[in-house]
């Protein structure tokens, strides 16, 4: 029940974060019409379920199958694709030219959201008119779903650190457990992204999903600043400090100074015991 729960919960995110996107697209190409939803759990299909701009219910709750139409043709082939006269276009199929015509667009383009390697969701763009969509278009279609990528590998990542943090494993947070090992290398691997994240709240909602997993307390002890403690999180993970380095994007010399640094203020003389310190005051799972 909980799993199913947790699933819900994640395509109602997926979903926001698509509307998003769409709003996004409109504002920055003109486009006068975007629509776009998530593949279906279980099934080779999208189910259009965001609209924005459109004038009928027409795509509202359309199952595009894997390969058929265009946004089935950017699912199967995972990229982007465009036609510049929907109804008259030879490369793509036609199960969908009803809804199509009822909402009165021409000129689309379809953009697949890919994350691992697989398309979660599809990106589509419109025109009343079959004109060619430009370059710009195309590359401001493309970034919107870039966008929604992050976002769903962030709240993919923060599932799965909640997830694994629900057991607590045989011997307690000190305790050797495979699942605390995992919560440890998740959190590490959350702290890398947040820089990467340009939202600001996208960035302070993933900074506190770690925090879910530290007990640190202002004036509770040390502090270290956030890439001491990136850096530590990736050691108490056991990575060495050539893999630090290129996971956060670092030269290794830099991530022995923050890793001195870290060690320096935790009175720690050795990377294991600085990986200890930081765990008895709270700043590491």
């Amino acid at each position: 029940m909980r799993r199913r729960s947790d699933e819900v919960a994640g395509e109602a995110v997926a979903a926001v974060e698509i509307r998003g996107a769409l709003a996004r697209l409109r504002r920055t190409t003109g486009l006068p019409v975007a629509f776009g939803g998530l593949v279906e759990s279980g099934r080779p299909q999208i189910r259009i379920s965001e609209l924005s701009g459109t004038t009928t219910a027409a795509l509202s709750s359309l199952a595009v199958s894997a390969g058929n139409g265009l946004g089935g043709r950017a699912v199967a082939l995972a990229r982007p694709c465009a036609v510049t006269d929907y109804p008259s276009s030879r490369q793509i199929t036609h199960e969908y030219d009803a809804p199509v015509a009822a909402e009165g667009i021409r000129s689309v383009l379809a953009v697949p959201v890919v994350v691992r390697r697989r398309v979660r969701g599809v990106l589509y763009g419109a025109l009343r008119s079959a004109q060619p969509l430009g370059d710009r278009t195309l590359g401001a279609a493309v970034a919107a779903a870039r966008d929604v990528e992050q976002a769903l590998v962030v709240r993919d990542e923060a599932r799965g650190l909640l997830a694994a943090a629900r057991p607590e494993p045989a011997g307690g947070r000190e305790g050797p457990g495979a699942a605390w090992e995992q919560v440890r290398e998740a959190h590490a691997t959350l702290r890398a992204l947040a820089p990467r994240i340009a939202d600001p709240d996208l960035r302070a909602e993933l900074l506190a999903a770690c925090g879910l997993l530290t007990t640190a307390r202002p004036g509770g002890g040390a502090s270290l600043a956030p890439r001491e403690l990136d850096v530590l999180s990736w050691v108490a993970a056991g990575a060495t400090n050539a893999a630090v380095a290129e996971r956060l994007g670092l030269r290794p010399e830099t991530v022995k100074g923050y890793l001195r640094s870290a060690m320096r203020k935790l009175g720690a003389h050795t990377r294991g015991e600085a990986v200890m310190a930081a765990r008895r005051v709270g700043l590491l799972p």
